[in-house]
């Protein structure tokens, strides 16, 4: 894949991260109003994930990465072997 595109995805999930942080940030007060309002105020709130699920999610992601880049990869040979069969064939 292209530096370019490697770069721009990940802005493109750095953008997301901030996007979903700024979103959360935004209606923290709505949302301790809402439990205000339905007697739920007194919830612990979820904890953060640890640096090991953390890690696992990472790796997960990576591993799928991984797998769409190799069907991809499978494909086009797929493709480039068909294609130098075609040509083989029609030389004879």
């Amino acid at each position: 894949m292209s530096k370019h595109f490697e770069d721009a995805r990940y802005y493109l999930g750095r953008a997301a991260e901030h996007a979903k942080a700024g979103v959360a940030e935004e209606l923290e007060p709505v949302e301790a109003r809402v439990k205000e309002l339905v007697g739920r105020e007194d919830e612990e709130p979820e904890p953060e994930p640890s640096r090991l699920d953390t890690l696992q999610a990472d790796l997960k992601r990576l591993e799928e990465r991984a797998e769409g880049e190799a069907r991809e990869a499978v494909a086009s040979a797929r493709k480039r072997v068909t294609e130098y069969r075609g040509r083989d064939a029609a030389e004879e």
